[in-house]
């Protein structure tokens, strides 16, 4: 412990993902919180009952426990599932291959393409209320027979019916966007207890103090996309009531509505306004002229009562499904061969995943993950309405039941989710056949390296290790999976003339093998499973949500896909899951230069929270850096975020992080590790990433297992450890010794 004069020596460790609990961290069974709250605290074991597990002697060990931001409230585990596709466009902008962005044009498209994700989750809200419930199922005897609950509909006129149906929509609206802004007052308001490094632009933006405070940003964003909403709400509203009859004042109506829309989406395309007083005058412009359009034009739909109702969907919304799938892929398109040319710019030696793709990658994952969403929600009313059949061109609705047939674009995206999921099965399954050698090959170099004389009797054992390091290197062959996604979702884009012209799977195949043919059926119970499937998955989701409400378990398990997907600032959708890092690095920062006024410190992040690490390191002020220095195990900072994340934990960053730290770093990994390895390992051909290279003494390979025989004391041999635990290992001990010697 300390001395009379305060002097103290500190290991601070950072869990990774899955939110561990502080006995586990510090392993010790009797902890006391000494900073923090209940969300995010600082804990030490209790005064009188012992120092931490692996602890080195004279060094007091201490835990930051972060995991309860992502996994500690029921409900927001549970509804943060909702808002899956807004976590993954949010999160495509972070994996593009440079930092520089000239134009902004990157951005520009990512933020046209979440709001095209806000438009697509009203337009499923408005298929359901407006288009099945209050156009298609209401006016027709045997749809709303034996139920009251929409009986009563049928003494309002279509125009008043519409209004009242209209206020669904708004309230869906108004609640996910609470979602986020509500469950990030835990989060936000962290901001750096020191100006800005001079150093800081050596090390990307991420260096900057304000990089992780995203609250200006988000309330820019977030009245934009609640005018969009309710922009795409009010258009078709007032398509559905002209009924071919334009007068002047649904024109004018009409007209305000596509402007508020067309306002919204040039407030995109331009940056966050930096003074405060301009975004509060924009944001209460927006904020007026959106409720003033939809007000009017709730009104004008109240007072319409000559509206007649035309079989078929509600009209102007199968238009508005098609043109939303045209602007979505467009966006794509143009978002890949825009990453394309920026790829050029990337370091030499760099080998980002994908080359670079990952931005229109995962943004296409999000458009799919969206489109699943909205398709399954509109299939399953639809088909509670129809009563369980599923009528298509082939197989029409029964007289006098209501043609219940969603937008032709739905179709074309079940039958396109089913293709991905095929595709995606295979493309996975032949990966690891394919690699199965490469892989094996690996691990017997490595088991040649680490037991060359093991006896014949441990053979079953290395075989076990063997199979332990084999598998650990298959994260690293992902990508012809997500390459055969991205291929299918490019394909996909080739259905948007199809819905254009109004054609369907059922009705392509009709016309292709006529109308009696087998081609067409087929298509359709092709079709229809692809819808089942893709409900399937979503439902299946849903059920996770539910799981996550009522089991500690499951909401732990859901985190994980937070703790990853949470990590960045919400940049382009503000409906988006917080941002938990926006607390946890600037409190991490604080809590390190206080202890750092006292003694060295050691920051020791243990997977994802050695990416915590590295960027609490980034934000230090320049005068606490001398006492700190940095212990990463299992880190996936090199394999994946490097990778993924090129422009802000590439080489080049990495590099100026150890120059910062005077190189008081280490780095322990392990063969069998699937998720850490080595941080400055570079492939044959490439150029080290630090010249001279002096990282090459960071990284340290622990053998895995210890050994592969039984100890005379035990009665088994040594466990395969492979990512957990590190801290128990003689050489964690080792390397907190000499990190402490170098701070001190």
């Amino acid at each position: 412990m300390g001395t009379a004069a305060g002097w103290e020596a500190v290991e601070l460790r950072v869990h990774g993902v899955s939110g561990a609990a502080a006995e586990t961290l510090l392993d010790h069974p009797i902890v006391v919180r000494v900073a923090g709250d209940r969300h995010a605290g600082f804990y030490r074991p209790r005064p009188g009952t012992g120092a931490a597990g692996g602890v080195t002697t004279g060094v007091v060990a201490e835990a930051y426990r972060w995991g309860t931001l992502t996994a500690g409230a029921a409900v927001r585990s549970a509804l943060l599932l909702l808002l899956l596709p807004f976590m993954l466009v949010n999160l495509a902008i972070w994996l593009r291959p440079t930092p520089t962005d000239r134009f902004g044009l990157l951005g520009v498209l990512c933020r046209l393409l979440a709001g095209t994700l806000t438009a697509a989750f009203m337009l499923s809200m408005v298929g359901i209320t407006l288009n099945l419930v209050g156009w298609q199922c209401v006016p027709y005897d045997q749809c709303r027979a034996g139920r009251p609950y929409l009986s009563w509909l049928t003494a309002l006129p279509m125009g008043p019916r519409l209004a009242l149906l209209a206020l669904v929509p708004l309230l869906a609206l108004r609640l996910i966007s609470a979602i986020g802004a509500r469950s990030a007052r835990a989060l936000e308001g962290f901001t750096p207890s020191a100006p800005r490094p001079e150093s800081a632009g050596t090390a990307g933006d991420l260096g900057a103090p304000e990089f992780w405070n995203d609250e200006r940003t988000t309330d820019w964003l977030r009245q934009i996309h609640v005018g969009i909403g309710a922009g795409i709400l009010d258009a078709i509203l007032l398509v559905a009531l002209q009924g071919g009859r334009h007068g002047p004042v649904g024109l004018l109506l009409f007209g305000a509505a596509v402007g508020l829309v067309g306002f919204c989406a040039a407030l995109l395309c331009l940056p966050t306004p930096t003074s405060g007083v301009q975004a509060r005058r924009v944001r209460g412009l927006l904020r007026a002229t959106t409720v003033g359009v939809t007000v009017l034009s709730l009104g004008y739909a109240a007072l319409a009562r000559q509206v007649q109702p035309i079989a078929g969907q509600l009209p102007g919304y199968e238009g508005s499904a098609t043109g939303l799938v045209a602007a979505q892929g467009i966006l794509l398109v143009t978002l890949a061969v825009v990453t394309v040319a920026r790829q050029r710019a990337a370091p030499p030696g760099a080998r980002p995943f994908l080359r670079g793709l990952g931005t229109p990658l995962v943004a296409a994952v999000a458009v799919s993950v969206g489109a699943a969403f909205t398709a399954t929600l509109v299939f399953r009313v639809a088909d509670q309405l129809d009563r369980g059949t599923i009528p298509d061109p082939i197989r029409p609705s029964p007289p006098g039941v209501g043609p219940l047939d969603p937008p032709v674009a739905y179709w074309w995206a079940a039958l396109a989710g089913l293709a991905a999921l095929l595709v995606v099965a295979a493309a996975a399954a032949a990966t690891l056949v394919l690699s199965r050698r490469r892989r094996h090959d690996l691990a017997e170099r490595v088991i040649e390296q680490d037991y060359p004389q093991a006896p014949s009797h441990a053979a079953p054992r290395l075989r076990t290790v063997r199979q332990a390091i084999a598998r650990s290197h298959a994260t690293e062959e992902l990508g012809p999976m997500l390459v055969a996604f991205f291929v299918i979702s490019s394909l996909g884009l080739a259905t948007i003339v199809l819905d254009l012209f109004g054609i369907g799977p059922t009705q392509l195949a009709a016309r292709v093998g006529g109308q009696r043919g087998g081609a067409a059926v087929l298509a359709a119970y092709v079709t229809d499973a692809g819808i089942w499937i893709v409900s399937l998955l979503v439902i299946g989701l849903v059920i996770v949500g539910y799981r996550a409400y009522r089991s500690v378990e499951t909401r732990r398990v859901v985190a994980v896909l937070w703790d990853l997907g949470t990590f960045w600032p919400r940049a382009v959708h503000p409906f988006a899951p917080p941002c938990y890092a926006a607390r946890a690095v600037p409190e991490l920062a604080k809590r390190v230069s206080a202890l750092a006024t006292r003694g060295p410190v050691v920051l020791s992040g243990h997977s994802h929270g050695s990416v915590l690490a590295v960027a609490t390191i980034l934000q230090l002020p320049p005068t606490v850096l001398h006492r700190v220095a940095l212990l990463t195990h299992g880190s996936p900072l090199h394999r994946i975020y490097a990778r993924l994340y090129p422009a802000y934990f590439g080489g080049p960053t990495l590099c100026a992080l150890g120059d910062r730290l005077d190189w008081r770093w280490r780095n322990l990994w392990r063969a069998t590790d699937p998720i850490g390895g080595p941080i400055f390992q570079h492939h044959r051909g490439a150029p080290p990433p630090c010249d001279p290279p002096a990282g090459e003494a960071v990284d340290v390979r622990l053998r895995d297992p210890r050994a592969v025989t039984i100890d005379p004391a035990d009665t088994v041999p040594p466990p395969v450890e492979r990512h957990w635990p590190y801290h128990t290992q003689a050489e964690y001990q080792a390397a907190v010794r000499e990190l402490i010697d170098r701070a001190g």
